[in-house]
């Protein structure tokens, strides 16, 4: 082989390297994906296990992050990746990482109400992100990564806005809090894929250098609010 044809190989190779390395990247270039299935949604029922536990529903930036964070807070059993606040009945990760689905990365919390309040979990969804950036949280941009509390009645909504205006009085946050405080209509669990990613996938370039840090900086904060083994 000459040495021209040898470079053209050696460059062809490490072009179709870097397309399988990113193929899998969504088309608003933020968060990887780690697999190209797409499954359809459903809306979700509680597994047996989780019968008779209160839900809570946020959203605020990837649920990578947001699922981890909850599930190392005391009374919670289970926090399920998905996606809500949209108006697409069919969403899967792909479409709402177009921004065009109205849906935002979400989670639904399943917690035991005996030992961690409502009022508690609406202090870890503030605490663990920046409810001041509008469409961004870190490195991800986009409608999809929005913050928002959903309430699924009148008492949750005024747990939300009374804490809300707690945080703006204490002056903690210097831009305004830009979280949307709306009812709950829906909910579809993601991919199963997505579900305990940042536990099943520590190596994951994306978990180290963004989930995990964003997790340490919540249990570093509220260490009274974790379970013993976090």
């Amino acid at each position: 082989m000459n040495s021209t044809l040898f470079l053209q190989t050696a460059r062809f190779a490490s072009v179709w390297a870097a397309f399988l390395l990113f193929a899998c990247t969504p088309a608003n270039g933020n968060k990887p994906a780690e697999s190209v299935q797409t499954p359809v949604s459903v809306v979700n029922e509680a597994p047996a296990n989780l019968e008779g536990l209160s839900k809570a529903y946020f959203a605020s930036g990837c649920f990578w992050c947001v699922e981890a964070v909850f599930e190392s807070v005391k009374g919670v059993s289970e926090a399920v990746s998905g996606y809500a606040g949209g108006t697409d009945p069919n969403p899967t990760y792909e479409k709402i990482g177009t921004g065009r689905t109205g849906h935002a990365e979400s989670v639904e919390v399943y917690y035991d109400s005996t030992v961690v309040s409502y009022a508690t979990l609406v202090k870890v969804f503030f605490g663990s992100h920046d409810p001041t950036t509008l469409n961004r949280q870190g490195p991800d941009a986009g409608t999809q990564y929005r913050s928002i509390a959903f309430y699924q009645n009148e008492t949750e909504k005024k747990i939300i806005e009374d804490y809300i205006r707690q945080l703006e009085a204490s002056g903690e946050y210097r831009s305004k809090i830009v979280t949307q405080v709306v009812p709950f209509t829906v909910f579809y669990p993601a991919e199963g894929y997505h579900q305990n990613y940042e536990k099943n996938h520590p190596e994951n370039p994306y978990v180290q250098s963004v989930s995990i840090p964003r997790l340490r900086k919540f249990q570093a904060k509220y260490p009274e609010l974790l379970k013993q083994n976090h």
